[in-house]
């Protein structure tokens, strides 16, 4: 019987059943009692499969990797793999997997509804009225703008990426995006990143955390935005500098933020973006509708149980 090691906390134990139900009496789901580090250390030796952390609390680093000697597959419940040292366990020759685009419509309509709330001021309006107070009038100060008026540029072509161009489309967005690979049968424009910041009265940044896209948005590149420009970050908080951020919504050259992801999760409680009334804070759970876990459970428990069965898995990164 396969020993599958379930590291997600899962508390209403939808990935846990999903797999369950898939792996029949193939395998053994196990979980950490106590989810510290060197409980985890502990069940890899025995374990044949393991299931990753959403919330980074376990790693799988390269320690973890020279303790797994039996370990058959690491199939992470969900697309992001940052908290994976994919070279660690390539060298021990254990497989990675993730969920590709299983989540791609959750995020991305998260991306397009934030995007419209930060346009016409609504997170700003709820505090106001929320607090006693009416302010039809002063609202139109804020310079409230119809999302379909505004330019969208995407930075990461993904499956979040391309389900972003074909919603803000169709509220009559003009999109274009940038990315590593072009995309030769993408409705939206390619641009360069110069090329794209200085059109982008929206920023939505669905880029994988990598060694290459770690602070990709900085300072420089927050600069060359147009006035009042809006960010929206569904992709990690490392790839945009949060003090740089903070510095340009502190002097109004960024209108305001949306963001679901961030440095330190959860959220420093002395984070000076806790005390600006333009951003739109979310507490990542773009990705976290119930057809999108669903999807996440289903190809986690169809990946476990071909494994289960001596099969290759599939998505292999």
């Amino acid at each position: 019987m396969n020993r599958i090691v379930v590291l997600a906390a899962d508390e209403d134990d939808g990935l846990g059943a999903a797999i369950r139900a898939a792996v029949g009496g193939a395998g053994q789901v196990l979980r950490p009692t106590y989810r510290t580090v060197d409980e985890l250390r502990g069940l890899l030796p025995d374990a044949d499969i393991v299931v990753g952390d959403w919330s980074g609390a376990l790693p799988l680093g390269a320690t973890e990797a020279t303790l797994a000697g039996r370990l058959k597959l690491i199939q992470q419940p969900g697309a992001g793999v940052n908290f994976i040292d994919l070279a660690a366990w390539a060298a021990v020759g254990v497989p990675v997997a993730n969920t590709p685009g299983a989540n791609a419509a959750s995020v991305a309509e998260w991306a397009v509804v934030a995007a419209a709330s930060l346009s016409r001021s609504m997170p700003w309006a709820h505090t106001e009225v929320s607090e006693g107070r009416w302010p039809q009038e002063t609202i139109l100060a804020k310079g409230c703008r119809d999302l379909g008026e505004l330019r969208v540029g995407i930075v990461g072509f993904g499956a979040v990426g391309r389900r972003c161009a074909a919603l803000f489309a169709a509220f009559g967005c003009e999109v274009a995006y940038t990315a590593r690979t072009r995309h030769q049968t993408a409705t939206a424009r390619y641009l360069p990143m110069d090329d794209l910041l200085p059109v982008a009265d929206v920023l939505v940044v669905a880029v994988p955390l990598t060694t290459q896209t770690h602070g990709l948005l900085a300072a420089a590149e927050l600069s060359m935005l147009p006035a009042g420009a809006l960010v929206v970050n569904v992709a990690r908080g490392h790839v945009v500098d949060e003090s740089a951020l903070v510095a340009a919504l502190r002097s109004g050259a960024i209108a305001g933020a949306a963001l679901d992801v961030f440095a330190s999760e959860p959220l420093r409680s002395d984070s000076p973006l806790r005390t600006l009334d333009t951003v739109l804070l979310s507490p990542h759970v773009a990705g976290g509708s119930s057809t999108a876990r669903q999807q996440i459970y289903a190809m986690t428990a169809e990946n476990v149980a071909r494994v289960c069965a001596g099969d290759r898995p599939r998505w292999t990164l």
